[in-house]
């Protein structure tokens, strides 16, 4: 029988999202954290410790992991075995025998898109497809099918990434935050700055989306995930659903299929 609490952990780039699941496979807690390179196994064993203890959450019987951020993911994994005593599973296409990676080289795939996969399986209703943009780093197009079948997809460049590479080389254009601005044509240099990079990230995704539609065979459902999502929500016309925890909703599901 599997263990609960379950663990999940989902290492990105930057951010480090981690949630505990009972055994209904729901989640009872959830936190963001920065992913930091540096941070050694016994200061996670800390980290995760005390974000258990100030949300008065029970001590984790097992854990999932998935990371884009090595060595982040192998530390994580010290830090469970040698302060819970838990040996964690590791995400990969090598760990998942029932899941068919349609790639040139199936092993290239990121162990959190495979989550997505997961995760999309109960937006699939009586349809074929699935597309999950997940708005990381990198923005991240999954096209998923029925039989847990991972097809492809499309990486682009996350938001923040892009509004990054603007001010750095624009040396007189403020930093702002990224949120939609009332109107698309811009009064005032923020403003401005906000429609291009909010409303025209908004429609390079919904450009994207409905290029990989017509590309299916079948009608597909869009799901969103990832940080960014909220800002877009409401804004980009291709996407269905919104579903900030899908990735670790994902990893519960995976974990709990094996």
């Amino acid at each position: 029988m599997p263990a609960f609490p379950l663990l999940a952990v989902d290492i990105g780039n930057t951010s480090t999202v981690i949630g505990l699941a009972d055994a209904s496979h729901a989640l009872t807690h959830t936190w963001r954290i920065r992913t930091n390179r540096d941070v050694l196994p016994d200061d996670l064993a800390l980290q995760l410790h005390g974000l258990l203890t100030l949300a008065g959450a029970p001590i984790p019987r097992a854990a999932v992991l998935s990371s884009v951020a090595p060595p982040v993911g192998e530390n994580y994994a010290l830090a469970l075995r040698r302060h819970f005593m838990i040996d964690a599973f590791a995400v990969s296409a090598e760990t998942l025998p029932d899941v068919k990676v349609e790639l040139d080289t199936p092993t290239a795939v990121g162990a959190d898109r495979l989550c997505n996969l997961f995760g999309a399986e109960k937006y699939l209703g009586g349809l074929d497809y699935a597309v999950v943009v997940d708005f990381g780093t990198s923005t991240n197009f999954d096209v998923i099918g029925r039989g847990r079948r991972f097809l492809g997809g499309v990486l682009a460049t996350g938001a923040q990434v892009s509004a990054d590479a603007l001010f750095a080389r624009a040396a007189k254009l403020p930093r702002i935050t990224l949120s939609a601005p009332e109107k698309a044509i811009g009064k005032n240099t923020v403003h401005a700055l906000q429609s291009g990079l909010v409303f025209g990230y908004a429609e390079m995704v919904d450009g994207l989306l409905r290029r990989i539609r017509a590309e299916l065979p079948g009608e597909a459902v869009t799901i969103a995930t990832g940080g960014f999502s909220r800002t877009v929500q409401g804004i980009c016309q291709e996407i269905d659903y919104y579903d900030e925890t899908l990735t670790l909703r994902g990893l519960v599901e995976l974990w709990a299929s094996q």
